[in-house]
């Protein structure tokens, strides 16, 4: 009964996709709504943007292991980049009129800047979607017991999201988004306030955090630990900033107003939140001790799915699996779209200068297919990867390549594009050589990416500036000297 009525869930939700669909009459329509989402729906979009499966499963996971200080990167960094995005960059970028984040590179940069950061951003899409994959495809396999397996689950998953998003694009997503969200905060509000009841009140759960130590937020100060909680915070904090997703609700709104203030707020709500499904997993731990400390132990995704089915009622079921897909459908549709119109417009065309607005929406709407079939490759062959790790792992890519060009081409006006190149080469080849050796245990990876692309940014600005004013300086001499002689 419970798997029937997530199914006609799916159909309600790919129903009202394609209804909005009607809308999208050009390619401006399919990537940003055609600048027409008022404040309410960018506040809804933008809390979708990062409420997805590592929310509701991925960060409770990590908290009842860690604290609070395992989950810094997301919620609190997460949603500190939309607060970020609403107060020092919305207003540029909007005002700009541009139709994805790699027009802006193109702008201040040129080609080469606008096709490697669009190639890094859409890379960074592959480990944040197939994240969403893998939690529709552990949905799908625990509402059936056993009977439909992991990567069905997922298949299945990929093309309710699929339906819509290939016709419907932002237009589709932002008005999915809306609805979704509605059901997903009524529904994890009414089941923490039925679990609370179960624990034996809210304080009870809080003791039992207290007590663990969950609370427990700065690192221990010594270099090492404050040196990688300082790195995991500014992973999603920095480098979610240059990101299509964001950019497109961004662009998506119908004034500057809208623009700068929804991030803003569905940061903060987005942070505020999230602490819901932490209360919840606490909450199984007083409820089913030996099963929760089990689950904990083997895999800690379950445990909340595994407290609704077997301690919660029918209807309690019903809301938390409804506010799951919820979460899961509107971010993994955001980010199915945003990689695939980044493709369109500044890669794709490229090789097809003179395509059409029409031949251009179908480019990204085949782009979306195929992306979609990439997407649930990558997820099938990660089985067994956290979602939590999957999603701070993507943004550390945009991180080291993408977020120093962006925001030194907005506010730094002798940045240049030989600055750019460098930040970008040297900010990967730094992040990669740390992974791949002993360094990166002594040293956060994405921090010494960032630090290395800084200094590229510096070196290739400032380098050749300096090398023009020493020759100029050593012309002004020589002129001199003949002066002198005659």
């Amino acid at each position: 009964m419970l798997l029937t009525l997530v199914i006609v869930y799916l159909l309600v939700t790919i129903a009202i996709g394609l209804f909005a669909a009607k809308r999208v009459k050009n390619s401006s329509d399919f990537a940003i709504a055609g600048r027409h989402l008022p404040l309410a729906m960018i506040v809804t979009t933008t809390f979708a943007t990062w409420f997805g499966s590592e929310t509701v499963l991925g960060i409770p996971a990590k908290f009842v292991n860690s604290g609070l200080n395992g989950v810094v990167e997301d919620p609190f960094g997460a949603g500190t980049c939309l607060v970020l995005v609403g107060l020092f960059f919305a207003a540029k970028l909007y005002r700009m009129t541009l139709l994805t984040i790699s027009d802006y590179y193109r702008e201040r940069y040129g080609r080469v800047v606008e096709v490697s950061c669009s190639v890094i951003i859409m890379l960074s899409y592959l480990g944040w979607v197939s994240a969403q994959v893998t939690a529709l495809g552990l949905v799908f396999n625990i509402l059936s017991g056993g009977a439909i397996g992991m990567p069905l689950g997922m298949a299945i998953g990929v093309v309710s999201i699929l339906a819509y998003t290939l016709f419907g694009g932002m237009w589709s997503v932002a008005i999915t988004d809306f609805i979704q969200m509605i059901i997903l905060v009524l529904g994890l509000a009414i089941l923490a306030v039925f679990a609370g009841q179960q624990a034996g009140g809210a304080d009870e759960v809080l003791k039992l955090a207290l007590s663990k130590e969950l609370f427990h937020f700065w690192p221990e100060p010594n270099f090492h630990d404050v040196v990688f909680f300082f790195a995991a915070a500014i992973t999603m904090m920095l480098g979610s900033i240059p990101q299509q997703d964001v950019f497109q609700r961004v662009m998506s709104a119908n004034s500057l107003k809208a623009a700068t203030r929804g991030p803003v707020i569905g940061g903060l709500c987005y942070i505020l939140f999230a602490f819901v499904p932490m209360f919840l997993v606490v909450s199984a731990l007083i409820i089913m001790p030996e099963k929760a400390a089990q689950l904990v132990a083997e895999d800690p995704q379950r445990v909340l799915p595994t407290l609704v089915m077997e301690q919660m009622p029918f209807v309690m079921q019903v809301l938390f699996f409804g506010a799951l897909l919820s979460a899961i459908k509107s971010a993994a549709s955001a980010t199915l779209l945003a990689p695939s119109v980044t493709f369109t417009e500044n890669i794709w065309r490229q090789f097809h200068p003179h395509m059409s607005d029409q031949q251009g929406l179908k480019a990204m709407r085949v782009t979306v297919l195929v992306f979609s079939a990439l997407v649930l490759t990558y997820a099938i062959a990660m089985q067994g990867t956290s979602i939590y790790e999957m999603v701070s792992g993507a943004y550390q890519v945009t991180l080291v390549g993408a977020f120093i060009p962006l925001v030194f081409g907005l506010y730094w006006s002798r940045a240049t594009t030989q600055g750019a190149v460098f930040s970008m080469v040297l900010g990967i080849l730094t992040w990669v050589l740390f992974l791949a050796t002993p360094a990166g245990e002594t040293f956060p990876a994405q921090l010494a990416g960032v630090l290395a692309g800084l200094v590229g940014m510096l070196v290739g600005s400032l380098g050749p500036q300096a090398l023009r004013n020493q020759r100029g300086g050593h012309h002004h001499l020589a002129g001199v000297k003949d002066a002198v002689n005659l």
